[in-house]
């Protein structure tokens, strides 16, 4: 079994994803999960693609953390006018 991560942006219209480890596998969709299974069809044929060129597949090197910045904290560091 193979797992990648893919990243989701929402747009205006719709969502894209897109995989780091897996340069040029990316996906649209009209919502999250139409984006998720078109990511997830994208990275079967892109993986079936690298095995008929005897390509290597790429080892999942990619990982996703959220960092929490305390609001307060920003704005009392914005430089107030003099």
């Amino acid at each position: 079994m193979y797992r990648f991560l893919i990243v989701i942006e929402k747009a205006n219209n719709n969502y894209s994803a897109y995989s780091p480890d897996l340069p040029g596998c990316v996906a649209t969709g009209a919502n999250r999960e139409e984006v998720e299974q078109n990511m997830y069809d994208a990275i079967e044929m892109h993986i079936q693609g690298l095995i008929e060129d005897n390509s290597p597949i790429p080892k999942s090197n990619s990982f996703a953390e959220y960092v929490a910045v305390n609001e307060k904290s920003v704005t009392s560091d914005i430089a107030q006018p003099a």
